[in-house]
């Protein structure tokens, strides 16, 4: 049985479909799994063993230099490898144009079949044109969990139920992180893209001085020098508070995974913290808690909502909870 998973973004979107190579595994066992992703989360999906090729896909990159030859070269040599496979399922779980191409470009073994989302999520972008690339289209219900929808597509394509909690299946990184502390620590995961999403530095800041009785220190991660600033800014409040160098993907995901808890924003990061069953703090101020809220776990608490800001003692009480 071989199969094609298409999801090439975003971080927390390509996370979020990982429990399908277990789901898949689990009724296929000799399954072959090769997936399409972004360059840039490649190095997160070689941490799953189920996994057997990763094909890069690049667009963000190739779109900005189409003029160049080398560039050109990428794309044919792209197509290519996607289309070395003959696939007796392949799975486009994103609902997006630039997906929908990639399957019909991909390759179905005699018998084969293409499967894709019937509709979208409520609030999140689809785009319908996808389903001329489908042989099927199986549709979910607008307000499902963004890990349930992929699985549920699967489940249905091969006619399974959904009986088993969500399984993410990563192997921890194997690298060595000088900036690591050699005892346990608590990780704030306070940026993100979207300024709504943020919890305020106030606040982060009062819950540190909370946390202070665990005796543990506070790692602060940036993604760029705007979080950068704001994580130095927060550190010079916060005693027990350091700012981190700047991470490599691996780099952020052994933060995520190796943490006494981590405590952060509707983010990627955040959400691969989760994935690990790291004791994890999610909180929501801006996004609906039911789309990506840890559910999978009790080593999990959620808190906020869209609209509704958590307290600085909410989510002290639901990190003192993890703790004991």
């Amino acid at each position: 049985m071989k199969i094609l998973l298409i999801r090439v973004s975003s971080l927390g979107d390509v996370l979020h479909n990982l429990p399908l190579v277990n789901d898949l595994h689990r009724h296929f066992p000799d399954a072959q799994i090769d997936w399409v992703v972004e360059e840039a989360y490649v190095s997160l999906l070689q941490l799953h063993p189920g996994i057997r090729r990763i094909i890069p896909y690049a667009q963000r990159r190739w779109r900005k230099h189409l003029g160049q030859a080398s560039v050109r070269q990428e794309i044919s040599g792209f197509i290519r490898t996607l289309r070395s496979e003959s696939y007796d399922l392949i799975l486009e779980t994103q609902g997006l144009l630039k997906t929908g191409i990639i399957l019909g470009l991909a390759k179905k073994a005699p018998g084969g079949r293409k499967i894709g989302l019937a509709n979208g999520t409520a609030g999140s972008g689809y785009e319908g044109i996808s389903r001329i690339f489908h042989d099927t289209s199986i549709a979910t219900d607008p307000y499902t969990h963004a890990v349930d929808r992929g699985r549920l597509v699967a489940a249905k394509a091969i006619g399974k139920e959904l009986d088993t909690p969500a399984s993410f299946g990563l192997l921890p990184p194997t690298l060595e992180a000088p900036w690591k502390p050699a005892g346990g620590y608590i990780v704030f995961f306070h940026g993100t893209a979207g300024a709504a999403k943020k919890w305020a530095r106030a606040n982060w800041i009062a819950l540190a001085s909370e946390l202070a009785i665990t005796g543990m220190p506070v790692l602060l991660p940036w993604g760029n020098e705007e979080e950068k600033k704001e994580a130095e800014a927060m550190a010079a409040a916060i005693p027990q508070a350091s700012v981190l160098p700047k991470l490599s993907m691996m780099e952020a995901v052994l933060l995520a995974q190796s943490a006494r808890l981590a405590i952060g924003v509707d983010t990627g990061l955040t959400h691969i913290a989760a994935a690990y069953e790291t004791p994890t703090v999610e909180i929501y101020t801006a996004s609906p808690r039911w789309k990506t809220e840890g559910n999978w776990s009790p080593r999990i608490r959620n808190t906020g909502d869209a609209g509704i800001v958590p307290s600085v003692e909410e989510v002290f009480a639901a990190a003192m909870e993890l703790l004991n």
